[in-house]
């Protein structure tokens, strides 16, 4: 039997935590990929996992053998990839963004990405909810925040400033917040789809804030503190056309949190077809042109 589909399929299920979940990546039945791992451990005359009704773990040995199949498929993987390097991009490629940040920076270029690469088909899944890659089909992943996924390599493209705005009909009735805490007293804005969204942080506080509404869209957001309807919080990119205009107000400047990472994720080794990496260069090169992503904006901005 094919001994490196047999290694395949025995790192695949260490790194996936299942045999279904390994199948589903790999495009092979569930048996199948128990078959191919116990083929491996018959010809090794060694067990490498230890099988139960809830888990998958490595035995001593097993982890050893690991670390020796990750270097080899590494290795076969990165020549495979230099010798294509000259290859035209092709395939589908599924992308998870989130919702108002696609709308914004990735959208506009989509007409570009595709006219430089015509054999490249996308599907952009737009989500604010956190999509799991090892899991799932989905090749790369736009994130902002801050990272936690270990089985995740991440190319940082940028990052923003989250700020405190609203209209100037809304201070002019209801006054200038000085302080954070002073906005236990106001109508906010609060986007509830995160689990942060009634809490916002500051550089040296972290304030529960309500209102009369609340939202579980960015854009939702941006459209009711025009509105006059209370106090957001986000992105300074959200709300930049009302800074800039003036009909939006920047509050508590001096309290603004440090700047917010965004990243493109992919999958720790494995194999990254061409489609993958010219995306990655080319949205990199775009959200490095925009000035929102310095991190530092808001300072620029008129109070």
């Amino acid at each position: 039997m094919d001994r490196f589909l047999l290694m395949t399929c025995f790192a695949r299920t260490v790194e996936m935590g299942s045999l279904s979940a390994a199948g589903r990546d790999l495009g092979l039945s569930q048996p199948n990929v128990s078959r191919y791992v116990a083929a491996l451990e018959e010809h090794l005359q060694i067990r490498l996992l230890h099988r139960s009704t809830r888990k998958l773990s490595l035995t001593p040995e097993g982890e050893r053998y690991y670390a020796e199949v990750r270097r080899i498929l590494t290795a076969v993987a990165e020549s495979e990839t230099a010798l294509r390097d000259n290859v035209e991009p092709s395939g589908l490629l599924r992308v998870a963004c989130p919702t108002a940040l696609t709308h914004a920076f990735v959208l506009p270029h989509v007409l570009e990405f595709l006219r430089r690469y015509p054999a490249v088909t996308l599907d952009l899944q737009l989500n604010d909810g956190y999509v799991n890659l090892v899991d799932e089909s989905t090749e790369l992943a736009i994130r902002i925040g801050h990272l936690e996924d270990s089985a995740l390599r991440a190319r940082r493209i940028g990052q923003f400033e989250r700020v405190c705005v609203a209209s100037e009909g809304y201070i002019a009735a209801r006054g200038y917040p000085e302080t954070p805490d002073d906005l236990r007293g106001h109508d906010c804005l609060p986007y509830t789809f995160l689990s942060s969204g009634n809490s916002w942080r500051f550089r040296t506080a972290e304030v529960p804030v309500s209102g009369r509404v609340s939202v579980n869209s960015p854009d939702a957001v941006r459209e009711l503190v025009a509105a006059g309807l209370g106090i957001a919080y986000g992105p300074q990119w959200l709300f930049e056309a009302g800074l800039r205009d003036g009909s939006l107000r920047l509050l508590l400047r001096e309290h603004v949190p440090p700047p917010v990472p965004i990243h493109i994720l992919y999958v720790a080794n494995r194999l990254m077809p061409r489609r993958v990496s010219v995306f990655m260069d080319f949205i990199a090169g775009k959200f490095s042109l925009v000035p929102a992503f310095s991190g530092t904006v808001a300072s620029s901005c008129p109070a």
